[in-house]
């Protein structure tokens, strides 16, 4: 435990698809549409006790309908999915949208409890959420952050998905792999990563987090304009009070800078083999996501030996909230897989 102390402190595709299924159009054009009342229908947060976190979400739709759970990333929070939830509710689907450990209301349920951020520890808090909501089996999507953990409870705990939607395809850590550098063009986009290693970049988090979470937001996407409203929203998230922390642990646990946890040894052995997802599934990319591996989905589509389908959007990193349409489809066609 004396060991981990210092961590701890500090549209493209989706059109034809819908056609040929049938399916009538979600809405008539992007988020812009859904005008100044969108966030109106989001709320408000819940709070339920599940495993070692109260965790902040929101719920939309009918308490019986078919469980979707909407996965953000960092440094994002759940309102990436402001426009998405309202319109998988109104298809007759339970949508669950929670804050991650570290941000926005969701807190530790006792100050003693170790501050983890392996990445086993994510997909452990959903499993946890699932089980206090009493959701046996759900269909997850991310992206980020998000894809990263519903890529591991899709891997490893394949009876509680029905289906997989996952920006960036294949997320599941691999240490051994991290270690080795990309190419410099690679390894540019990942310059917050780097900088989040040194002490300089913690203090830089600290006092810096609204305007390096907005620098991070315009590099991610560079074609979405979103106003000061919209970013505003999501940093309040950033106030959590272990927000630094799990940020920059998690980061550093990613580069093997920061010791992982016995607790999740025999999981992260099973991680680190790769392990196959095989539960329906839709990747998605973004074309303007600097993190969009070349190859159009080729490079991880070994990973996925259920039934799959592969999109691109004509988007950044933020798919869900940059094209909430396409993203919405994605999970129904999903579903349906």
């Amino acid at each position: 435990m004396h060991t981990n102390s210092n961590r701890r402190q500090f549209l493209q595709a989706t059109g034809t698809a819908a056609l040929a299924a049938g399916i009538a159009p979600l809405v008539a054009s992007n988020a812009a549409s859904a005008g100044p009342n969108a966030h109106a229908r989001f709320g408000p947060v819940k709070q339920i006790n599940a495993g070692v976190l109260n965790v902040g979400y929101v719920e939309l739709g009918r308490p019986t309908g078919r469980p979707v759970i909407l996965l953000h990333g960092f440094p994002y929070d759940i309102h990436s999915f402001e426009e998405v939830a309202p319109l998988l509710a109104a298809r007759g689907y339970r949508v669950i949208v929670p804050y991650f450990r570290g941000h926005g209301s969701t807190t530790f349920r006792s100050p003693s409890t170790p501050r983890n951020v392996d990445q086993a520890a994510f997909a452990l808090d959903i499993l946890a959420l699932m089980d206090a909501l009493k959701i046996k089996r759900a269909v997850l999507a991310g992206y980020d952050w998000g894809s990263r953990t519903a890529d591991i409870i899709a891997a490893l705990w394949p009876e509680r998905v029905k289906a997989l939607v996952s920006v960036t395809g294949y997320l599941i850590t691999n240490l051994a792999a991290n270690r080795n550098p990309l190419p410099p063009a690679a390894e540019n986009a990942w310059w917050y990563q780097y900088y989040f290693a040194t002490e300089r970049g913690r203090l830089g988090l600290e006092q810096y987090s609204y305007e390096l979470g907005e620098f991070i937001w315009r590099f991610n996407s560079p074609t979405w304009n979103f106003d000061e409203r919209t970013y505003a929203r999501t940093a309040a998230a950033f106030k959590n009070p272990d927000y630094v922390p799990i940020v920059l642990g998690n980061y550093r646990w990613r580069l093997s800078l920061a010791p992982a946890e016995p607790e999740y040894a025999e999981i992260e052995a099973r991680l680190q083999q790769a392990p196959p997802i095989g539960v329906p599934t839709i990747t998605i990319d973004g074309k303007h996501d600097p993190f969009t591996p070349a190859g159009d989905g080729s490079s991880y589509r070994n990973h996925f030996t259920g039934k799959y389908r592969h999109r691109t959007f004509d988007v950044g990193h933020n798919v869900p909230q940059e094209a909430p349409r396409e993203f919405t489809q994605a999970v129904i066609d999903a579903d349906r897989l």
